[in-house]
């Protein structure tokens, strides 16, 4: 039998399971359940509420992310170099992490508790200071002007991550978000440095 622990982490693997599946239903606790081949009382045993497993699944999305971001400030020097890992990063989490996709972009939210949609905006809000802070430390290395637009260029950014989750997500997941990064950074890049002689 699975201990509590591992058993609330096989709720929350089924559940971002079922999200990879490219047709938007909506998910309901019975047919979790059905999944799982418990009842939905057991599902609630480790959960209060439905809301508290999407918000189990936020918490893994933010650990996943913030732990690799932290390292890429600590271990990468160059400021701009710090983007591009964490812009890649963003990227390959939502191509290897399917139904984490449909919550970045609030899709698997849709009619679920309001204050999941402001958890994924306050984690976007973070991911956004994130690559703020990047470009900052890019402007004390010369590589942007100082005088620069960290706040529209990090949004410019986030925005381009977003948009690509949502053409992923929308393309029943055929539209990788890796597709193109290679080519697609060089023109990053080149925005960023058009803020250097501002």
């Amino acid at each position: 039998m699975a201990k509590p622990g591992e058993r609330r982490l096989q709720i929350l693997q089924t559940l971002a399971e079922m999200l990879e599946n490219p047709k938007s239903e909506k998910i309901t606790t019975a047919a979790l359940a059905a999944k799982l081949e418990c009842s939905e009382a057991a599902l609630y045993r480790h959960f209060a509420s439905k809301a508290q497993m999407f918000e189990g699944l936020i918490e893994f999305i933010e650990s996943s992310l913030f732990g690799v971001i932290n390292q890429i400030s600590a271990e990468e020097i160059q400021g701009l170099q710090q983007v591009e890992h964490i812009l890649s990063l963003l990227l390959n989490f939502a191509q290897r992490n399917r139904g984490m996709t449909k919550v970045l972009i609030g899709d698997a939210l849709v009619n679920e508790n309001e204050r999941l949609q402001a958890r994924i905006n306050q984690l976007h809000d973070k991911i956004e200071a994130a690559l703020k802070q990047a470009l900052r430390v890019a402007a004390t290395q010369g590589q942007l002007s100082t005088d620069a637009d960290f706040g529209g260029l990090s949004n410019i950014l986030l925005c381009f991550i977003i948009g690509r989750w949502q053409q992923y997500a929308k393309s029943g997941f055929t539209r990788e978000p890796m597709t193109n990064w290679a080519k697609q950074w060089p023109m990053l890049y080149v925005t960023c440095l058009s803020q250097q002689n501002r």
